[in-house]
């Protein structure tokens, strides 16, 4: 049986750089977002502070809700892996607390191979899912809307 999943998802931009988690299947590297899951009682945005020390190592503070994303599963490329899954992102903007560049994921995602960070002028020729998301950050984010998406990858 199908259930929606809540998902916190953290933009972070420096210095013309989008900080993304990479992960690595057959056809070679992509990329998602620092973030993950909500756990029941927890708030939204506790649980994308969680995540972005799990697979970070660093903290972050939680900025404006920017985006918010659906993922039917069924509905894309992905769907021979990915039918059960239904999940709710909410993008917030946010900043780190530390550099993480000598920080250590304490619980990285299981598909996770690294952090790195993808100069903005390059994002709509990576794999950065969801990929609606790199025409949005190319075009500069809205600060006064924050914006439903769909069901998009």
């Amino acid at each position: 049986m199908m259930h929606v999943r809540n998902s916190g998802k953290a933009i972070v931009i420096l210095e013309g750089r989008l900080l993304v988690i990479k992960h690595r299947d057959s056809e070679g590297d992509w990329y998602s977002l620092p973030g993950g899951g909500q756990d029941p009682g927890e708030t939204i945005t506790d649980a994308l502070r969680r995540e972005c020390l799990e697979e970070l190592g660093v903290g972050v503070d939680v900025g404006p809700l920017r985006y918010i994303r659906e993922y039917i599963g069924a509905n894309h490329e992905f769907s021979r892996e990915d039918a059960e899954s239904h999940q709710v992102d909410f993008v917030f903007e946010c900043r780190l607390l530390a550099d993480p560049a000598d920080a250590r994921p304490s619980k990285p995602d299981p598909r996770q191979v690294g952090i790195a960070w993808l100069p903005l002028a390059i994002l709509n020729t990576s794999r950065l899912y969801p990929m609606e998301l790199a025409r949005l950050l190319l075009n500069g984010i809205d600060p006064k809307a924050a914006v439903y998406l769909g069901d998009v990858n």
